[in-house]
């Protein structure tokens, strides 16, 4: 890592911020367990997710046009292990399709569907930016991590 800014600490800092984690799908179908997720637009409706480059399953992710990001619920901490480089997948999983053919999970506690819009060098990983084209939601807790762990957020009184 380039400066004095050592590897670990900068990971260690990073992980201060608590994020929630979204499972990102594509047809294959394919899915990708990502805490890379951010808003960047209302108009035109576009977020982001940031694939690392040495996973095995960045070309299909990089070159799909059409994708699925799930926000996940507390409920959903299962998933992590399935979506693993070695689980399960969607093996024995119910889910749905959208028109596009994206497997989507009918659960989740947000769903955006998105179409490929721009994708930038973000260093290790690729910025993958998307436009929305359809989302559900429902009420409930997010999955979130943060220092290493997952865990949940529970909305006060």
């Amino acid at each position: 890592m380039a400066d004095a800014v050592a590897e670990r600490d900068f990971r260690d800092a990073l992980g201060r911020f608590a994020t929630g984690i979204t499972l990102v799908t594509i047809a294959g179908p394919m899915g990708f367990v990502a805490n890379s997720f951010a808003s960047v637009s209302l108009d035109p409706p576009l977020v982001l997710w940031s694939p690392a480059r040495a996973s095995s399953r960045f070309a299909a992710f990089a070159a799909a046009q059409d994708y699925s990001i799930h926000i996940l619920g507390l409920e959903h901490f299962d998933l992590i292990q399935r979506f693993s480089r070695r689980g399960t997948g969607f093996d024995g999983l119910a889910h749905d399709l959208t028109p596009e053919g994206v497997p989507v999970l009918p659960d989740a506690l947000a769903r955006f569907d998105c179409r490929q819009h721009a994708t930038h060098d973000g260093g290790d990983h690729l910025i993958i930016l998307g436009r929305v084209t359809r989302l559900a939601l429902r009420d409930g807790a997010p999955l979130v991590f943060s220092q290493g762990a997952y865990g949940g957020f529970v909305h006060g009184g």
